[in-house]
């Protein structure tokens, strides 16, 4: 279970030896460091105490907050560290109301609840919790375990081989993936060809833009039969500049990424 994060984090780490993203970059590897030690730590307590009823699990998910606030007023930026040391002194109600909002509402600038959701959500959809609760209102642009919105596309060899016209989408909350139709607008789900627009730059060629003209959204598509080394997550971080072209032209992207990008 804890080989999701390893990657993840060494991709990141390579990605932020060079590059306009480096200081990015840096500052995820050390958020998903952390991540990752507050999935292994909800893993050890064992089924009795994170079963995936949401609010019943807080109190070990609150638990772990002080190792995210502790990465992140060393290592974030001047108001995410002035954040953490703020949320080091609040009390036990206010933390919980943070996450239950943020569990209701989804909202993708809610960095702490976001960062600390994720690992959570993750370990409930590998230890196969059938339903975890409770999730916005679920339809086919949002993920089916947890109701997450799609953080980015993929597409490999695999989905290649499956059918004609698939892919994935990875969810913004729980990380996992499910299949979408390839030619679908993630966000209205519009199919018509003239509306959905496809971008990309010589530097991303395993990155692209997927921009739809009817609600003016996009996301990114990884492409793994492209570059098979690539860590989705932490490229679609990397790739930051085509979040800048995209935005440029007036596309609002569906999931911010967990740097704010």
């Amino acid at each position: 279970m804890t080989s999701f994060w390893s990657p993840l984090i060494k991709r990141a780490k390579d990605l932020s030896a060079s590059g306009e993203t480096a200081e990015l970059l840096t500052f995820y590897a050390g958020v998903l460091r952390a991540q990752q030690a507050i999935y292994e730590h909800l893993n050890s307590v064992g089924t009795g105490t994170a079963r995936g009823g949401f609010r019943d699990d807080l109190s070990a998910l609150l638990s772990c907050l002080p190792t995210l606030l502790e990465v992140v007023a060393e290592t974030g930026s001047e108001l995410l560290a002035n954040e953490a040391r703020r949320l080091s002194g609040e009390g036990q109600e206010s933390l919980r109301s943070m996450l239950i909002s943020y569990w209701q509402t989804r909202a993708d600038h809610s960095f702490f609840a976001k960062a600390l959701v994720q690992p959570y959500a993750r370990l409930m959809a590998d230890r196969g919790v059938e339903q975890l609760e409770r999730r916005p209102a679920i339809d086919e642009s949002r993920c089916p375990f947890c109701g997450g919105r799609p953080q980015l596309g993929l597409f490999s060899h695999e989905d290649s081989d499956v059918a004609e016209g698939s892919r994935r989408l990875l969810c913004s909350t729980c990380l996992s993936e499910w299949p979408f139709p390839r030619c679908t607008c993630p966000f209205c789900m519009e199919q018509r060809p003239s509306n959905l627009a496809y971008f990309g730059a010589p530097e991303f060629a395993h990155v692209s833009i997927e921009a739809c003209d009817t609600c003016s959204h996009y996301f990114k598509r990884i492409d793994l039969t492209k570059f098979g080394l690539a860590a989705p997550l932490v490229d679609e971080v990397a790739s930051a500049p085509l979040d800048v072209w995209a935005r440029e032209r007036g596309y609002r992207k569906i999931e911010l990424n967990l740097v704010g990008v």
